[in-house]
């Protein structure tokens, strides 16, 4: 997933990535997403043009969304871009969809705000992004105290939560609204984390070594979505995609059963 052809840098820090709204007319591409925001031409390669970039509506049925909707579930770290800045940052994703971080204030008050995911390099996937700052009490409150589940305390002093403008991925705008990072598993959540931290901390272990690529001692699952499990380690957090989709807390059980047997049937054949 790149906006750079292969053995082509991305920008230089010092030359921050300017979003630009699309003039219709000029490019002649009407058919574009509304509002979406593509990189200038004084820093964008000239075999990228704008009127060569194919767009997608959030009507058409197209893996490009549905890879965004992975990648960006499937990582929890990114780079952003604001003012002549790079920064990494730590998210999660809110319960409606939006991601979530502690934010500078110089980042709340920047228009063009670009997330690198997982950081600004050849592959990265860019995410044009609106912020909004919101306060740490009342309701808000739940959103922080999820940043502080996967991890830990933060080191700015101010909140916000991104929503999607649109995504570059692949040589392709993606518009925002086709991305649905909703999660209809949110209510039982946390009771579904508390059962598989409390009573199946062996197969989480498995889960982690066979299906998330890594060996956690003490594995804590922090988040649960239809494309997979969080996982936080001492350091970091890891991502174990599920093999189906799990759209209800009893597709949760199915899937995530025959998952731990699958791990044990090739945690049996590695010790033969």
């Amino acid at each position: 997933m790149t906006a750079f052809r292969p053995g082509q840098s991305p920008p230089p820090v010092s030359t921050p990535m300017r979003w630009m709204d699309l003039d219709m007319e000029r490019h002649d591409i009407a058919r574009c997403v509304r509002g979406v925001r593509l990189s200038s031409s004084a820093s964008c390669p000239a075999h990228f043009s704008p009127t060569r970039i194919p767009t997608y509506h959030s009507c058409m049925s197209d893996p490009h969304a549905e890879r965004v909707i992975a990648e960006l579930r499937g990582n929890t770290t990114a780079e952003m871009r604001f003012e002549e800045h790079l920064r990494p940052i730590r998210y999660v994703i809110t319960r409606e969809g939006r991601l979530a971080m502690p934010a500078m204030l110089a980042m709340l008050k920047c228009f063009d705000t670009v997330l690198f995911v997982p950081q600004c390099y050849e592959q990265a996937t860019e995410v044009q992004v609106t912020l909004e700052q919101f306060e740490e009490k009342g309701e808000a409150g739940a959103i922080a105290d999820r940043w502080r589940i996967y991890h830990g305390e933060p080191d700015d002093l101010y909140w916000a939560t991104a929503s999607v403008d649109c995504v570059r991925c692949d040589a392709v705008v993606v518009d925002g609204e086709a991305i649905d990072l909703s999660n209809p598993l949110a209510e039982h959540e946390a009771r579904i984390c508390k059962h598989m931290n409390e009573d199946h901390q062996d197969d989480l272990r498995l889960l982690c070594k066979h299906f998330g690529g890594t060996e956690i001692e003490q594995p804590r699952m922090v988040g649960v979505d239809p494309r997979g499990i969080d996982i936080r380690a001492r350091f970091d957090v890891y991502r174990v995609p599920s093999k189906e989709m799990m759209d209800s807390p009893e597709r949760v059980r199915e899937v995530l059963t025959a998952m731990t047997h699958d791990a044990r049937e090739r945690e049996g054949g590695q010790s033969e």
